[in-house]
């Protein structure tokens, strides 16, 4: 038997166990949630992918980083660093992609299901603000995340440890914005915790642009502490309960806002008594030589100042932080690695294996009336012989749900995709089938709606239920490029040829 290919059915008097073959069944470490219900391409020790989350063997990574070399650690302190981060290269053939790999002490996370499960949940967030978690690996007692590759170093290095030239004021005040931009889409897909976020948890990526490390959305230890730096820095209610909250979230943020202004690390009571003494020029770094606006340093003083605020209720929330921040931007078309004074890193983009298929053709070109017009003509051929239901199963619930399924489809062939959306989620929040081509096609009607988010989200959801789906992988590829994540959709593209040219070979038909 080949790939996954169900709309797998849930009968309410079963026991729930898991009756397909072995190789289609989720990691054992994985959470049971419908977004995790699968692993990646890979399957457990697969190699990961830009759009998606997945486990990686322990040798997959040993290869990446020749074995754990210490030539190859970039966190701060090195060796000695509590959770060590190395960079590494995954060596497959047709991914070869630079990745960050955060290795934890060994025991951090004694339960290997609890760092799968919380591992997952981070997974699941994609967004060209953050450094996207794209695997975990749970072998033995090593407990280990990887991540996009950061290639452009820290804030914290550009910001107190340059050496050509510092940042100036307008790529101070894109980087203010992009993370909280960063922190307001964790907060609204309902990961709004955010540990030790400080100058050293902002990367620069291969365009020079600020990212906002996923590692930070992960504890260090199942009970460690959130807070590694100095207690100065650290929000006043995390001294008193040690429970991080999204106000305290808001709190470090202040203290980074401060480090963008001041150019130091100033402890933030010390920058407050300044502020109210209206010495904003005297906090201000020397180093930007009065090359900034007075106007917008003291409206970004003033953010901070409600950002530090003793009582968590006084801060504001994130969506604050991005309505202060926005109107501030006043080079927009200036790429970041021109302000940051650094070459721009670039790798020429995968080549597909072979020309593409039409639907991979209109995916690269984005053209979504072309895709809206493969998927109707395809129908529910991907979904073939998983259908049939008992007459047990004939329940007034499942014709509910088919007729809901019935009334997408004709709205989607009539392009009203908003009623499509409807009544697809209508279809699927039932949960008794899961059918990977209403995701694929609930995730154009969402693209068709400006909502990118939501299209990869049930892209990945179509991958979920069948892996090696090549329409799974076009689908996140086209809602990447909408995410502005340009080089991840090339990676996309890449594999979903590659998955066609594997059933080809196959003999199957794509």
């Amino acid at each position: 038997m080949g790939c996954c290919k169900s709309s797998f059915l849930k009968d309410a008097g079963s026991d729930d166990k898991d009756h397909r073959p072995h190789h289609q069944r989720r990691p054992p470490t994985a959470p049971t949630t419908p977004a995790a219900a699968a692993p990646g391409p890979g399957g457990r020790g697969g190699v990961g992918s830009a759009g998606f989350f997945s486990e990686f063997s322990l040798a997959d990574l040993r290869a990446a980083t020749n074995n754990f070399s210490s030539d190859f650690i970039v966190s701060e302190s090195g060796e000695k660093a509590p959770n060590v981060v190395y960079k590494g290269r995954l060596q497959n053939q047709n991914n070869r992609r630079w990745i960050a790999v955060k290795k934890f002490t060994k025991l951090a996370w004694p339960d290997p299901k609890q760092f799968a499960e919380e591992a997952w949940g981070v997974g699941k967030l994609r967004h060209k603000r953050l450094a996207n978690l794209i695997g975990y690996c749970c072998d033995g007692d090593e407990r280990l995340l990887v991540a996009e590759y950061m290639p452009n170093d820290t804030l914290a290095k550009h910001l107190f440890h340059w050496e050509n030239q510092t940042i100036e004021w307008a790529m101070r005040l894109r980087v203010a914005l992009y993370i909280a931009e960063a922190l307001d889409y964790c907060s609204n897909e309902g990961r709004p915790l955010y540990h030790d976020l400080n100058a050293y948890r902002v990367l620069f990526d291969e365009n020079g642009d600020p990212r906002l490390s996923c590692f930070g959305l992960m504890k260090n230890s199942r009970d460690g502490k959130s807070y590694s730096t100095n207690l100065a820095y650290t929000p006043p209610e995390y001294l008193r309960n040690g429970r991080v909250t999204p106000e305290s979230v808001i709190f470090s943020f202040g203290t980074v806002l401060l480090d963008l202004l001041s150019g130091k690390h100033i402890p933030p009571t010390h920058a407050l008594d300044m502020i109210r003494g209206k010495n904003i020029l005297l906090l201000m770094d020397s180093h930007l030589e009065g090359n900034f606006s007075t106007e917008e340093a003291t409206l970004v003083f003033d953010l901070a100042s409600r950002c530090l605020q003793y009582e968590p209720r006084e801060r504001p929330n994130t969506k604050d932080l991005v309505a202060t921040l926005a109107p501030l931007q006043n080079k927009p078309d200036v790429p970041s690695h021109v302000m940051l004074g650094i070459p721009k890193h670039e790798e020429p983009p995968p080549t597909p294996p072979h020309p593409l298929s039409p639907m991979g053709d209109a995916c690269s070109r984005m053209d979504l009336t072309a895709i809206h017009q493969i998927l109707v003509t395809t129908h529910y051929k991907d979904d073939e012989g998983t259908n049939e239901l008992s007459f047990q199963e004939w329940t007034q619930q499942i014709r509910d749900m088919l007729e809901a399924r019935k009334r997408g489809d004709l709205a989607f062939r009539d392009k009203d995709f908003r009623t499509a959306i409807d009544c697809y989620s209508q279809f699927i929040d039932v949960g008794t089938m899961v059918s990977p081509t209403v995701f694929a096609r609930r995730s154009l009607c969402s693209l068709m709606c400006d909502q990118p988010d939501a299209a990869l989200r049930d892209a990945m959801q179509a991958q979920c239920v069948y892996p090696d789906w090549s329409t799974a992988f076009y689908m996140q590829a086209v809602a990447l490029a909408k995410l502005d994540m340009h080089k991840d959709a090339a990676d996309m593209l890449h594999e979903a040829s590659a998955l066609e040219e594997k059933r080809q070979r196959g003999g199957k038909g794509s």
